[in-house]
């Protein structure tokens, strides 16, 4: 082909090389020229050469003139008596071929703009973000979703095989890829095909929601079998319970990696117990140990890290059945209550509601209010080191901690507190407005109230700090 002038007179050449070819079959030497073009050294060049190859398999494809089936040798068909129609057939399959081989070569160039396929997108030495987003906007062909589905499984095994350690950037380019797959609800939904056909055929299976079911699950199984970075392990537990567990041909299949993120502690500890609840409930799985390992979880420092409201709402939804054992119930709200003699005033404005909606859904454990007199701490029978909460003794005890924090020096911590002495309201309390509650806003929240003019105050002057005369306190302030 002659080489036109500039990008423009470029790409002009290569549409009409490309009517050329799709109007009259006498003009198939052409797509020599149009292949040509992938091995040029602009990348602007290539790209129209792709997009020119992409539209012209494309259209021969939905109009049955490729060869299907297992490709025989170019030569023995254009030697043999075998009709025009056939060997054009095979003569344009082979020249799709070589196509493919051209592109996969292209996997390599160092123009990110550069369209490739899946094995080139989950590189294991580079950020592919950037084209992987670009592609994931294909996803939306089904077709083309089922083959990224089992190329990519295909890809994970054999570089995870590959290497002793697998570099970060390869996971994260596999996370990207895997968590844009979302599948259709329903059989009758698998209908948008990259390749159009004029007739859709049962035996294909890419027409079968089952089947990318399955596929689904072989990529998400494939890759979490291995070992993740722990960032990345909070990245799939995120998004376990809306994309993916509802996707998978057998989702009790994820017990194995819900269970090993369970053992690795702290945030992913509490979702993955997220996961294993869903399972329980719709999936019928038997995972006795479950509020074991929740209650496990309450700790002093779920009050104070970033997950907090996260861990409440998740464990406000664990604790909603009310078919649940009164002393299991007892126990976290004992185990919350000793919790809350050293949290913070935030923390307390959302656990103290919480505590009051578990003995409102749980009448049998409002016992535990009705020993206002009940044991100090040294004669406390609840044992707060044992790990079952069957075993805690919780309902022999009371919520003494409550009574204590109605003397707390915060008006609302002590308001909140006191709800406890009263007769407890039907209708449970909102907690969520207080799950990312601050102490900033609580602060701010105090500020902004409106104090009466007439204030009483010290009218004795001060000594020293708590009391104590000649402190340096006194002398450097002149508090004496």
């Amino acid at each position: 082909m002659e080489r036109a002038r500039g990008p423009r007179g470029a790409r002009r050449a290569l549409g009409r090389l490309l009517e050329a070819v799709l109007a009259d079959r006498a003009e198939a030497n052409a797509v020599f020229d149009i292949l040509a073009v992938l091995q040029a050294e602009d990348p602007e060049e290539i790209q129209d050469a792709v997009r020119a190859c992409s539209r012209l398999f494309g259209a021969l494809l939905e109009r049955g003139e490729l060869f299907v089936g297992q490709l025989p040798p170019e030569e023995t068909v254009m030697a043999g008596s075998q009709g025009a129609n056939r060997k054009y057939k095979v003569w344009m399959r082979h020249r799709y071929r070589s196509c493919c081989n051209r592109l996969a070569e292209l996997l390599a160039h160092p123009s990110f703009q550069v369209k490739a396929v899946v094995d080139g997108l989950l590189s294991p030495e580079e950020d592919c973000s950037l084209l992987l987003s670009q592609f994931c906007s294909y996803l939306e062909h089904h077709d083309l979703r089922y083959h990224t589905m089992r190329a990519a499984a295909d890809t994970v095994a054999r570089v995870a095989d590959a290497h002793a350690e697998v570099p970060l950037a390869f996971w994260n380019n596999v996370f990207t890829l895997l968590s844009a797959v979302s599948l259709p609800r329903q059989e009758s939904d698998v209908a948008n095909f990259y390749v159009k056909h004029a007739e859709l055929s049962d035996k294909w299976k890419v027409t079968h929601l089952k089947e990318h079911r399955k596929a689904f699950q072989l990529m998400w199984l494939g890759f979490l079998k291995h070992k993740l970075p722990l960032s990345l392990y909070k990245k799939v537990l995120v998004i376990m319970h809306e994309s993916i567990l509802p996707h998978l041909a057998q989702p009790s299949l994820m017990i194995d990696f819900l269970t090993r993120a369970y053992d690795v502690g702290g945030a992913i500890s509490l979702l993955a117990l997220n996961g294993l609840f869903i399972l329980i409930h719709e999936h019928n799985l038997e995972y006795p140990d479950f509020y074991r390992k929740l209650y496990g979880l309450l700790d002093p420092s779920v009050f104070h890290v970033k997950y907090r409201a996260r861990f409440f709402q998740l464990a406000d939804l664990f604790l909603s059945s009310s078919h649940l054992p009164a002393y299991l119930v007892a126990a976290f709200a004992k185990r919350l209550a000793r919790l809350a003699l050293t949290a913070p005033p935030e923390a307390l404005l959302m656990v103290l509601p919480f505590i009051c909606n578990l003995l409102r859904r749980h009448p049998a454990c409002r016992v535990l209010v009705h020993r206002p007199r009940g044991p100090e701490l040294d004669a406390d029978p609840y044992d707060p080191d044992e790990e079952d909460p069957a075993q805690s003794r919780a309902l022999e005890s009371s919520l003494w901690e409550l009574q204590a924090l109605q003397r707390h020096y915060h008006p609302e911590v002590s308001k909140a507190a006191s709800v406890i002495s009263q007769a407890l309201s039907l209708p449970e309390a909102s907690i969520a407005p207080l799950l990312e509650l601050t102490a900033f806003e609580v602060f701010e929240r105090d500020l902004k109230k409106k104090w009466p003019e007439a204030v009483p105050l010290e009218f004795i002057p001060p000594q020293g700090l708590l009391g104590r005369r000649g402190d340096l306190c006194a002398q450097h302030f002149s508090l004496g």
